[in-house]
C-alpha cells in the first residue's frame, strides 16, 4: 500500500471513531478502520482488564469463525497466555524503547516459551489464518489492550512495514478511545445528579419521551412515581444543609433499591427534595407495589419525615396519554394530593375510577388561586 492510501486508511479510521455515538460505535470502527487499512480478513479489539487478569475481546469484524461473535458478551482470555502485553511491553519500555507492534504466522513454532508464541500460532491454525499482526494500545502511559488484525491462509504474510503501520494505527484507536470516554464522562455528568449518583431532570426528559413514544407506537405500558422528600427544608434549618444531604443521599440510596424491584427502571432526582422512578414495561401493579415499599423504607429514615409519592401509569384508567407531560402532570398532581392529605402510601391517579380527582384536577382547565397560595400543582415540561 502506497503511503498517500496509508495516509487515507489513518484519516478514514479517525473519522469512523470520531462519527461513533457510542463505545461499541467506536470499538467496530477501530477494528475495521485497522482491517481495511492492513487488507486484513479479520480484526478485533480487545481490553486488558488488570483486576481481572484477563484479556476480554470487545469486538470481532470480517471473516468471522463460528465461535466469534461481533459484540462477545464472555470471550477472555487469561493474560499470561499472552505475556507480551505485561512483560515484553514493560521490558521494552524500561530500555527506552515504544510499544511498537509483531507478526505471528500459523508457520511459527507450536511451543515454546509458556504463554507467548505458540497460543496465537495455534488460534491461527484454529480458524484458518495464515498470519497476524499485533499492536499494543497504550492509554494515558499505560498498556490498555491490544488491536489485532489477521489475513486468511494463503494470503500474503504481514511484513516488517505492515508491523510498523499498525503501530501507528493502534496510535489512531488510542486517542480515539480516549476522545470516547472524555465524552461518555461528559454524558455522564449531563445526565447525573452530582449529591446522590442518580439520574437528573434530563435523562427524565430524555427517557420520558422516548418511553411515550414507545407506548403510543407498541402500547408498552409506561409508569412515572414522583415523590417529595418530607421534612427537609426543617431539616436543613435545624440541623444544617450537611444533615440535609446526607438523608438526601440515604434516600437516593433507597430509591434506587426500590427501583431495582422493576427491571430497567430508571432512578432520578429531580431537584431539590423531589425524585422518580420511571418504569417502562412492568405492570402497573408492579409499580404500585415498588411505590409502596418506597414509602414504607422512607418513613424508617431518620431524621426525615417519610415521603409523599404520586404514581401515574398507561396501565391505569387515567384515559389517553398523548405527551410525556400530561403523564407528569399526573404524576405530580397525584403526588401533590398525597402531601395535602398527609398519606403514607402512594396516592395513584385514576384509582377512584371515573370520577378520580387526580385525574380530574389534570383534566379541567385550570382555576387561577388566590394570591399567595400555592398553584393547584406544578406545571412542568
Amino acid at each position: 500500500m502506497g503511503e498517500d492510501k496509508r495516509l487515507a486508511a489513518v484519516v478514514a479510521l479517525a473519522q469512523g471513531m470520531a462519527a461513533a455515538r457510542s463505545p461499541r460505535e467506536s470499538w467496530r470502527a477501530a477494528a475495521l478502520g485497522a482491517c481495511r487499512a492492513l487488507d486484513g480478513s479479520f480484526a478485533a479489539l480487545s481490553v486488558w482488564e488488570r483486576d481481572h487478569g484477563r484479556l476480554r475481546v470487545l469486538v470481532n469484524v470480517g471473516d468471522r469463525a463460528p465461535d466469534e461473535e461481533e459484540f462477545p458478551e464472555d470471550e477472555t482470555y487469561p493474560v499470561h497466555q499472552f505475556a507480551e502485553i505485561t512483560e515484553f511491553l514493560h521490558e521494552k519500555w524500561a530500555s527506552g524503547g515504544e510499544p511498537n507492534a509483531w507478526v505471528e504466522t500459523a508457520e511459527g513454532p507450536a511451543a515454546g516459551r509458556a504463554g507467548y508464541c505458540h497460543q496465537r500460532v495455534a488460534a491461527l491454525r484454529r480458524r484458518g489464518r495464515g498470519c497476524c499482526v499485533v499492536a499494543p494500545i497504550v492509554l494515558h502511559g499505560r498498556a490498555w489492550g491490544e488491536l489485532y488484525v489477521a489475513r486468511a491462509a494463503g494470503a500474503p504474510v504481514f511484513g516488517r512495514g505492515d508491523a510498523d503501520f499498525a503501530t501507528v494505527l493502534a496510535a489512531v484507536v488510542s486517542a480515539g478511545i480516549a476522545q470516547t470516554e472524555r465524552l461518555q464522562e461528559a454524558r455522564r455528568l449531563a445526565f447525573t445528579d452530582p449529591l446522590t449518583g442518580l439520574a437528573n431532570r434530563r435523562a427524565v426528559d430524555v427517557r420520558l419521551d422516548e418511553a411515550i413514544e414507545r407506548h403510543q407506537a407498541e402500547g408498552v405500558v409506561v409508569s412515572l412515581v414522583i415523590c417529595d422528600l418530607n421534612g427537609l427544608k426543617q431539616v436543613n434549618d435545624t440541623l444544617g444543609h450537611a444533615v440535609g444531604d446526607r438523608l438526601l443521599e440515604r434516600f437516593g440510596s433507597v430509591l434506587s433499591l426500590c427501583g431495582a424491584m422493576l427491571p430497567g427502571t430508571l432512578a432520578a432526582r429531580l431537584g431539590g427534595d423531589e425524585f422518580c422512578l420511571l418504569a417502562v414495561g412492568p405492570p402497573a401493579q408492579d409499580v404500585i407495589k415498588a411505590a409502596d415499599e418506597l414509602c414504607r423504607r422512607a418513613a424508617e429514615l431518620e431524621p426525615g419525615e417519610g415521603v409523599a409519592c404520586g404514581v401515574a401509569s398507561t396501565g391505569e384508567p387515567i384515559g389517553p396519554v398523548g405527551s410525556a407531560r400530561r403523564l407528569f402532570r399526573l404524576a405530580d398532581a397525584a403526588q401533590y394530593r398525597a402531601k395535602a392529605v398527609h398519606a403514607n402510601r402512594p396516592v395513584v391517579a385514576g384509582a377512584e375510577g371515573p370520577d378520580d380527582p387526580v385525574v380530574r384536577l389534570v383534566d379541567e382547565p385550570p382555576e387561577e388561586p388566590p394570591p399567595g397560595e400555592r398553584r393547584l400543582f406544578r406545571r412542568r415540561r
